[in-house]
């Protein structure tokens, strides 16, 4: 489906940041907060919220006024840590003593602190039975036999394009395979030429083309692990991480994908340079808004940005099959709850807030993200309906085959010792092979 210009159906929903103090919560006894000497003072619990997410911040508010009428004897405060300070705080303020009762975490990082005994077990504090959230987003926060967070958003992988560009070039965006070398049956590399050209307009393999003065690209391959390389290493049966956690990439499969993907920036020129990308991975949003992408695979997370400020008619198809078909990632954000919070009873009320759809409503129904709670998953739908704009694919991606996010207490660790060398791989100083067994080794080393 097209969709139109920004200024036809576009929204403009206020990015406000609301950075409260930190306090802490004044009631000793967890059995009743009604009697803690906060209630005495101010009439209500005070329950802090920390997430790093400033667009999201104004609908959490929403959801807790709705929460606080219905719960007068608790008062929540929502605190916003930018992502940049976000994980080097968290761990000091865990120990301090400072940390919200309840905050945001991804899969990377909850393991370490299921583990260290910080969080509550949600299993225990609101039960076992979980059909009322998606199913992907559940099983990445199960950990030893128990559930640690609940969720709050997810996303998966689609193909964003330039719909004016590719009408131009007589593609279908809908139907794009890639092939390990560009073998038989390839359609993403002859349609990633036919986007990308230079100052002349020429396409990369005819004569004359200069790849140093490119003015348009096809595809965003780039070093970008959600949008493109563990799509593509799904899709080529490849796994990224073994049962026990491990790195597994460094494999015949893993070493297709990767070389295909570095061949479009290096060899093939359909793809910005990584020089640019490694630098700055919003780099091809930019190009693709500002009509210099013909082709770019990411998430929902980019929705709002490029409904705003697309100038130029574009559209949402499947993402990209490999050999196995399109195999898409699912990452979900959770909220969990602080294990040392003085406030129990009111934080797991909260809890409980945050896992319903009343609850996660806000959220969903100002498009922020796909809500974890099913039943509040038509209110994004519509929402971005009423703008024309067909959100499907991305259900379809999250429903059909997918490769889980990175997980693990130490796989922060882990990613921190491979990006560095993937991304010398990406700009050509080492060779594929070469740099997924190195990476390979470094990443587990550092999980060790």
């Amino acid at each position: 489906m097209i969709f139109p210009k920004r200024g036809a159906a576009t929204v403009a929903i206020a990015a406000a940041t609301l950075v409260l103090a930190a306090c802490s919560p004044g009631s000793e006894d967890v059995d009743d907060p009604a009697s803690s000497e906060e209630t005495e003072a101010t009439g209500s619990t005070t329950v802090k919220f920390r997430l790093w997410d400033e667009v999201a911040a104004p609908a959490y508010e929403e959801s807790f006024d709705a929460f606080m009428a219905q719960n007068p004897g608790i008062k929540v405060e929502v605190e916003v840590v930018p992502w940049g300070d976000y994980w080097e705080r968290l761990p000091l303020d865990l120990q301090s003593g400072d940390m919200a009762d309840v905050f945001w975490t991804n899969t990377s990082n909850f393991g370490r602190y299921a583990d260290n005994g910080n969080l509550l077990n949600i299993d225990e504090v609101i039960g076992e039975d979980h059909d009322e959230w998606t199913e992907s987003v559940v099983t990445l926060y199960q950990r030893d036999g128990a559930l640690w967070g609940v969720p709050q958003l997810w996303d998966s992988i689609a193909l964003f394009y330039n719909a004016e560009m590719v009408e131009a070039a007589e593609l279908d965006p809908a139907d794009l395979t890639w092939v390990p070398g560009g073998g038989e049956g390839d359609t993403l590399l002859p349609a990633a030429r036919a986007l990308t050209t230079d100052s002349a307009g020429l396409h990369p393999e005819e004569e004359g083309f200069n790849p140093d003065d490119r003015v348009t690209f096809g595809f965003n391959a780039q070093a970008d692990l959600q949008a493109i390389y563990l799509d593509f290493l799904g899709s080529a049966g490849a796994r990224f991480q073994d049962d026990d956690g491990q790195f597994a990439f460094a494999s015949p499969e893993g070493e297709a994908a990767f070389q295909y993907l570095v061949d479009m920036v290096n060899t093939w020129y359909v793809a910005p340079s990584a020089a640019d990308t490694n630098t700055n991975g919003d780099i091809t949003r930019d190009l693709f808004l500002q009509g210099k992408l013909g082709l770019f695979q990411s998430g929902p997370y980019h929705l709002r940005t490029i409904a705003d400020n697309a100038e130029f008619e574009w559209g949402l198809a499947p993402m990209v099959a490999g050999p196995e078909g399109r195999v898409s990632v699912v990452h979900g954000v959770a909220a969990v709850g602080n294990a040392e919070t003085e406030n129990l009873d009111a934080t797991v009320a909260v809890l409980r807030w945050l896992g319903s759809a009343d609850g996660q409503a806000a959220l969903a129904g100002r498009g922020i993200a796909f809500p974890g709670a099913v039943e509040a998953q038509d209110a994004f739908v519509d929402y971005w309906a009423n703008l024309g704009v067909d959100v499907q694919v991305f259900i379809d991606a999250a429903n059909g085959q997918t490769i889980p996010a990175p997980v693990g207490p130490l796989v922060g660790a882990g990613a921190n010792e491979i990006t560095p060398i993937l991304q010398e791989m990406f700009l050509g100083n080492i060779p594929v092979s070469e740099a997924l067994v190195r990476a390979q080794e470094a990443g587990n080393e550092a999980m060790e």
